[in-house]
């Protein structure tokens, strides 16, 4: 028995034989690190192993190698015969299954070394292409990128801030990284192998290997995620049975990251990948990839972090319509919804992507959105923010916007005419009164007639809300001429504002999101009560903050509190009407009354129509 098993033991190698093999190691180069341009940190083994060690049933599960020789991962390829390589290459990968704590640089040192070297000697041996990829060999290596990548990472410390900020803060840099990114280019490797049997390797290499790939994309190392895009990336492309089962896992991604968390590492190196899946798509688009964009992509612009990845997003948006032009209105429509109110440095990404979607609309799709895109353009252009309106300003340089412009004049010129006159008038910018004055000089060059009109309809508006503002003037002496007369009831030492306090709570930013989510219902509720403060209300303080609230209710959807004044114009002439009919009605009883002659009996005079019969004629 002993000679059977001396026997399968490889011969010892010569020392001739083996000091070529040595100087045949230090003149080769690995090829590790240059599929990711990652700097190569190596370390070499001393001294070679010249005892062969027992393998353990630890290392070679007895599942995963059966029908497999056992050879001791320690030996070189180079020094044992082609029969054998296959055998050694899956001892190594089992022998790199074991992870070590790479915190502590002091601990395990030389194993770690090791286990880094054997690493490099599989990617080495897998590039040479003399590897054959069988399923114990598939198996195997599927397990050891799996035991050294896929962790669970420590809980985030950072805080979540705005896109942008993040760009000053250091990244954090996995302490393994020496061995995980020689796990990574093995991996890559492998899928790149032009003989590899998909058919096999689909099975390893299944859903829930997939799910865990993409747990690694929150990761805190930028160079882990930039090898992850790669490798996901050639995973799609190779494995078209799980194409579909890729798309949904990402959705899921966002959707936790937009409607739950907002907390993500890798949104942008996943929507990089999907720049180039979007472009391979197929037309006509299919249902699934309509809502990909709808569900997915578009909800992406309402984040704060959308800085981080907005460049990434723009692309896969723009692909979309560059597939189909019909979706541009969709697109207009989502940026709409999620334009922001107070965040002037996210605005500014928003005309930039406005820019390029407006490049790639059609009229019949510009002609849906345009009006409530215009009244939103015309806010821009009165930022106070001079980079905001500067942008806005610039979007009349555009030659395809401008030629939509042009065919549209008579419906936008009169949504804007009034945002460029005020500019010109108040705004503290010399560079937003110099763009001002060009736009409007391109507006008269385009139709001089239509400009003098919106100009004459402007002055009417202008001296008619003169002639409102001093009727408002004089009604508001009178108040503080009456409220002053007014003794007022002190509780307590201090008259608590609630007014003022009820109106500022449009200020707190969180509540502002909830009233923005939910306007349709609040809007109605609260309408009539600030209309009847402009009109009624005795306190200027609380008059200005009635002001800033319908400013601000008109920005969040200028639609809808049109609709809200209607509403509340048609019930006040419903109740000036029912006013007028209770008041004939009183009339007529107050002269009926008179006409009645009441019956004195003793000290009290008693009606002479019982309380019965006044209640059977009523």
């Amino acid at each position: 028995m002993l000679k059977q098993i001396l026997s399968k033991l490889p011969k010892k190698v010569t020392k001739s034989d083996s000091s070529d093999s040595a100087r045949g190691e230090s003149g080769n180069s690995t090829s590790f690190g240059n599929v990711f341009q990652c700097t190569n940190v190596g370390s070499t083994i001393s001294s070679k192993l010249n005892v062969v060690k027992r393998v353990s049933s630890v290392v070679f599960p007895s599942s995963m190698n059966a029908g497999v020789e056992a050879v001791d991962p320690c030996l070189s390829f180079k020094d044992i015969s082609n029969t054998q390589k296959q055998s050694l290459f899956i001892s190594k990968l089992n022998l790199c299954c074991k992870v070590y704590d790479m915190s502590d640089l002091d601990k395990n040192c030389a194993e770690q070394d090791f286990k880094r070297q054997t690493l490099i000697d599989l990617v080495d041996f897998v590039s040479s292409g003399s590897v054959k990829f069988t399923e114990p060999a598939i198996a195997a290596l599927c397990k050891m990128c799996a035991t050294n990548l896929f962790r669970v990472f420590p809980p985030k410390y950072r805080t979540s801030t705005i896109g942008g900020e993040t760009d000053d803060e250091e990244p954090m840099f996995d302490p393994a990284w020496s061995h995980l990114q020689v796990v990574y280019d093995l991996l890559l490797q492998f899928i790149n192998y032009n003989s590899l049997d998909l058919k096999v390797a689909k099975i390893h290499m299944d859903h829930a290997f997939i799910l865990r790939l993409l747990d690694l994309f929150d990761s805190e190392d930028p160079r882990e995620r930039d090898c992850l895009k790669t490798i996901l990336h050639r995973i799609y492309g190779k494995f078209m049975v799980h194409r579909p089962f890729i798309r949904k896992s990402v959705s899921n991604i966002i959707y936790r990251f937009v409607f739950e968390t907002e907390r993500h590492n890798g949104i942008a190196e996943l929507l990089e990948i999907f720049g180039s899946v979007i472009s391979g798509f197929a037309l006509p688009l299919k249902e699934e990839h309509v809502l990909f964009l709808c569900k997915a992509l578009i909800p992406l612009h309402k984040p704060k972090s959308v800085g981080i990845y907005h460049q990434q997003l723009t692309y896969c948006v723009v692909q979309f319509i560059d597939k189909d032009q019909r979706l541009a209105s969709s697109v207009l429509k989502g940026l709409l919804k999620y334009w922001p109110l107070t965040n002037s440095q996210k605005e500014l990404m928003f005309i930039s992507e406005l820019e390029e979607v407006l490049e790639m609309t059609s009229m019949a799709e510009f002609q849906k959105i345009m009006v409530p895109l215009f009244r939103r353009i015309s806010c821009c252009l009165n930022s106070s923010h001079y980079q905001v309106a500067e942008r806005a300003h610039l979007l009349w340089n555009n030659e395809h916007i401008l030629n939509l412009i042009t065919q549209n004049r008579h419906v936008i010129l009169p949504l804007v005419f009034s945002a460029l006159v005020n500019n010109t008038k108040n705004h503290w910018n010399q560079t937003v009164l110099n763009l001002t004055q060009n736009v409007r000089k391109t507006l008269s060059q385009m139709d001089e007639d239509l400009v003098l009109a919106c100009q004459r309809k402007f002055e009417e508006e202008d001296s008619g809300a003169g002639a409102a503002a001093e009727r408002r003037r004089v009604t508001w002496e009178r108040l503080e001429a009456a409220a002053k007369s007014v003794q007022p009831v002190v509780g307590a030492d201090v008259i608590v504002p609630v007014a003022e306090r009820a109106h500022l709570l449009w200020n707190n930013e969180h509540i502002l999101n909830l009233i923005t989510q939910n306007r349709h219902v609040i809007l109605p509720l609260v309408f009539s009560a600030l209309v009847n403060n402009t009109k009624n209300h005795w306190n200027q303080t609380v008059l200005n903050l009635t002001q800033n609230v319908r400013k601000t209710l008109s920005q969040m959807d200028e639609d809808l509190v049109l609709a809200c004044q209607r509403k509340f114009e048609e019930e006040d002439s419903g109740a000036g009407a029912a006013a007028e009919r209770r008041r004939v009605t009183w009339e007529r009883l107050e002269a009926a009354a008179k006409s009645v002659q009441p019956v004195v009996g003793a000290d009290v005079i008693v009606p002479v129509r019982s309380s019965a019969t006044c209640s059977v004629a009523c």
